[in-house]
């Protein structure tokens, strides 16, 4: 089966904030400072705006639902992302009152995505949720977390959540039958849980071509479960750095991606980025859309300070040129 997918693309930025260095003390947020980045984001032309999830991470990063309930009053026309939300490491059914709270705050403009992680095995040492059980764990709250979205009466018996009767949420989400629920993930077993109970598919660290060949393993998986899908959604969190030659934006995205990581990201930045001059992002960005990608994560790469002159930058020089993607 082919997976019904949109036509047209779109763009949104990836926030994250600047690492915490011990010389300089402990980052503290200003409100002025973070709705001047959604009303930028909004004013530039952009689609969305996205964040990511981590109960620990070697850079400063605020919780996913508080920031896009602020962003949800910042701005009445983004759509507001999370790619992904590490759901194993919660219980669904106080982040469905959460999620469906937000919804109804941005008035049904959430995208929903749910992943693994993993990465950071301390996340689920101090939340108490063994590591190995995040895979088995995420795919039994998608279901319950999808129902209680819908306002469904849920009777419940799962190994990792417990037994009960009755439940039922309201209000519901606003979207009908809730926001959509992408799922993160690049390994086999994510293709196939994102086939089997998806909306839709996020990527992260993967080029064009595996893009297109996990979208044929996840329609697969969709058709082995028997699925009739009327949509589908893909996104992609694509590493950017835009500059005035391909040599000066790699050294800035591996700098970057290697203090955010704490570990050495050069190659990374170089197989999974779009950098360099604005016609050379454009280039990956039409190999992604290519491959399916529907909606694009912009990370913006390099020193925090740079984040309003860059995401400028993008709108001016980028975004013109992808405007027949894009209508």
């Amino acid at each position: 089966m082919d997976l019904p997918l949109d036509t047209h693309l779109k763009i949104g930025i990836q926030t994250i904030h600047r690492r915490t260095e011990p010389a300089v003390g402990p980052w503290l947020p200003k409100i002025d400072e973070l709705q001047a980045l959604v009303s930028q984001i909004d004013r530039c032309g952009f689609d969305s705006i996205w964040v990511a999830d981590h109960i620990w991470y070697p850079a400063a990063i605020l919780d996913p639902l508080l920031m896009l309930a602020q962003a949800a009053v910042v701005s009445r026309r983004l759509l507001l992302g999370i790619g992904v939300y590490l759901l194993p490491l919660r219980h669904p059914v106080p982040v469905a009152k959460q999620v469906a709270t937000l919804d109804h705050l941005c008035e049904g403009r959430l995208i929903f995505g749910v992943g693994i992680g993993g990465e950071f095995p301390k996340e689920y040492e101090a939340c108490g949720v063994p590591v190995k059980e995040r895979g088995a764990r995420l795919s039994e709250g998608i279901p319950l977390l999808r129902s209680l979205l819908r306002g469904e009466t849920v009777d419940h018996q799962g190994r990792h959540y417990g037994n009960f009767a009755g439940l039922a949420l309201q209000p519901p989400a606003r979207q009908p039958g809730g926001p959509p629920i992408w799922v993160g993930g690049r390994a086999n077993a994510a293709l196939a849980r994102t086939g089997r109970l998806a909306d839709g598919w996020i990527s992260y660290v993967v080029t064009p071509e595996t893009f297109r060949a996990g979208l044929g393993k996840i329609a697969a998986a969709a058709e082995g479960a028997g699925r009739k899908i009327e949509h589908f959604g893909t996104g992609h969190l694509l590493f950017t750095r835009l500059d005035d030659s391909y040599e000066q934006a790699l050294e800035a995205a591996a700098t970057t991606l290697s203090n955010r990581y704490g570990t050495d990201m050069r190659r990374a930045a170089e197989r999974y980025g779009a950098l360099g001059r604005a016609e050379q992002v454009v280039e990956r960005i039409r190999a992604f859309h290519a491959a399916g990608v529907r909606h694009l994560s912009i990370d913006l790469l390099g020193p925090y300070e740079e984040r309003p002159a860059h995401i400028d930058r993008f709108a001016a020089e980028v975004l013109p040129l992808l405007a027949d993607l894009r209508a």
